[in-house]
């Protein structure tokens, strides 16, 4: 099997589960946004930001960090894994004791009293009091913490080539997940509507319209992924390595804070919408903002199940004299793809827009270009961060990240006031790029690799024209967009078809 087929291979077996679990998850959106109005939706928004900047700091890069260590030391395996679990669970113990005594400070923290003072400008949001937020952060926090034991165990079935397994455990997740959700948001409703056998004993503990039943639900997942790593998790041995511990810590560290750029670009623009914006717009504004990003997530789902399948494949290929021209052939073709992808999601945006089938949310479907887009950019920085962590100069994702980060920081804080959610989305926009530049210019002068500068730039900006035309100059006509992304398909086809045929015969 030829090294491009075998990659390509490897990343739709991991990345299946992903685009599955990604997909069904992506379905919840209707039933969301037809549940809560954008008042309610904002607070989602919210508190899922706060915990996906949390996340990568529990996780501590440690996820990179044993691949790479799995293949510096491959006569070790055991001992990585140990290391890595442990500097996790650590983590963790710290977590708690630092939250948990402090949970009221933290609901002040993230200003939920302002959440709680607009209640009357937002009917559907009138159930959730201070006291509901507490309760919030107190399933925030055992979700973080099940959720960040599970990180090593589920890259350890990744790097044993396990796609089964890990795939079945996410199905389970997210299945579990969406059932929770349905009979919390329509199933209880309905049995209690139609006054069903246990009517009186549901109507003693259920509220109608409560958001925090979504997190519950997160919750409830996460225990059950969590004891289907139990065959995983009883494999840890406390017994850590310290020599090893301390250079898996320098190395993971710098990928920590690339991370959690990567989340603060992912996330504080919305949690800079609730605090920038007047108070009485604000939740509102987070919440259509927050609706339409989702549309953009056809693009994301390709991205992430790209890196599951990636970073693993990179790492092992990594010794082959031919690496370097193998990396390059892989960037044509992914950029080639998430080209097609972004013209196809504008060109089928009025029909896209159907997933959130509450009409309040469409006044922001003019965020779904740039913000798609920035995930062009991130998917091909993802590409090219193969660089520094194969030659261990991680502290370049570090810079990367931190350039992005502040830059979405300054673009969000200058002209969230005044332009609102529109100024968040090219804020992402400008940073995922920014960051893609960076990674492509210091890549080459550090770990060069033959890419393809020219033919890759006459895709990405041939694709840009197009999404304007669709978008703006045709006004988001479906008809003429596929056409643009018909001939777009089409010519790239044309071009690359010597390419493609030499690899099928392969």
């Amino acid at each position: 099997m030829s090294t491009a087929k075998k990659f390509a291979g490897q990343t739709a077996v991991y990345g299946l589960s992903t685009i599955a679990s990604r997909v069904l998850n992506f379905f919840l959106t209707p039933v969301y946004t037809r549940a809560y109005a954008p008042g309610a939706y904002g607070i989602l928004t919210t508190m899922f930001s706060y915990v996906s900047i949390l996340n990568a700091v529990m996780a501590f890069g440690m996820e990179t960090t044993f691949f790479r260590y799995l293949n510096k030391h491959p006569e070790n395996k055991q001992k990585v894994y140990n290391n890595a679990f442990a500097s996790i669970f650590a983590i963790t113990i710290i977590f708690l004791l630092i939250t948990i005594p402090f949970i009221p400070h933290i609901v002040d923290f993230i200003n939920v009293s302002s959440a709680h003072k607009v209640q009357h400008l937002h009917a559907k949001v009138t159930d959730t009091s201070y006291s509901d937020f507490v309760t919030y952060v107190d399933y925030f926090i055992a979700i973080l913490v099940i959720d960040a034991w599970c990180v090593i165990p589920f890259a350890k079935i990744r790097a044993e080539g396990r796609p089964g397994r890990y795939g079945l455990i996410k199905f389970i997740n997210i299945i579990l997940f969406i059932t929770l959700n349905l009979i919390f948001i329509w199933g209880l409703p309905y049995w209690t509507a139609h006054h069903l056998a246990g009517t009186e004993w549901i109507n003693t503990w259920y509220t109608k319209g409560w958001v925090g039943y979504v997190f519950l639900s997160n919750l409830l997942a996460s225990i059950l992924t969590f004891l289907l790593l139990l065959p995983e998790l009883i494999k840890v041995r406390f017994k850590l390595d310290i020599p090893m511990l301390a250079s898996m810590y320098s190395y993971s560290w710098p990928v920590l804070i690339a991370n959690l750029s990567f989340i603060v670009n992912e996330n504080l623009d919305k949690l800079l919408l609730g605090k920038l914006l007047p108070e009485k717009v604000g939740l509102t504004e987070v919440g259509i903002y927050g609706g339409c990003a989702k549309i953009s997530l056809f693009l994301s789902i390709f991205v992430q199940a790209f890196r599951l399948g990636a970073e693993p494949f990179f790492f092992s290929h990594a010794k082959n004299k031919n690496a370097g021209n193998t990396y390059a052939r892989i960037m044509d073709y992914f950029v080639i793809t998430v080209c097609v992808i972004f013209l196809g999601i504008v060109a089928n945006i009025e029909i896209l827009k159907y997933f959130i089938p509450n009409k309040n949310y469409w006044v922001g479907l003019p965020v779904v270009p740039p913000l798609v887009f920035g995930y062009v950019s991130l998917g091909i920085y993802m590409n090219l961060s193969v660089w520094y962590k194969l030659s261990d100069q991680t502290k370049y994702g570090l810079y990367i990240s931190g350039i992005g980060a502040i830059a979405t920081i300054v673009l969000n804080v200058l002209f969230i006031p005044k332009y609102s959610y529109m100024a968040s989305a090219w804020a992402s926009f400008a940073a995922y790029t920014i960051m893609m530049v960076l990674s492509y210019v210091w890549g080459q002068k550090n770990y060069p690799i033959p890419y393809n500068l020219k033919k890759n730039l006459a895709y990405i900006i041939a694709s840009l024209v197009l999404v304007f035309l669709s978008f703006s100059v045709f006004h988001r006509n479906i008809f003429i967009g596929n056409a643009l992304l018909i001939a777009f398909a089409g010519t790239a086809l044309y071009l690359e078809r010597k390419e493609l045929i030499a690899l099928l015969k392969k």
